[in-house]
């Protein structure tokens, strides 16, 4: 084997190495749920009286028609 490589095998070991720890620190940060434990849901702000005056305003509006609806 040749001088080269030898250098080449290590560089290559080094740098499997180096890449390893850095995905480790890059998915240090991501929180993992625990088993066995239900998610808790967070309360939604609206209620269904807001959604439902939502929905009457929004139907209530008229529609324009735009350039691609066919005439009738």
């Amino acid at each position: 084997m040749s001088n080269l490589e030898a250098w080449l095998i290590i560089i290559l070991v080094l740098g499997v190495i180096a890449s390893n720890i850095a995905v480790l620190k890059y998915s240090a940060k991501f929180k993992m749920p625990q088993f066995g434990k239900a998610p808790t849901k967070k309360p939604q702000a609206k209620t269904t009286d807001d959604s439902a005056e939502q929905e009457a305003k929004s139907s209530t509006r008229s529609k324009s028609p735009g350039p691609n609806d066919a005439k009738q």
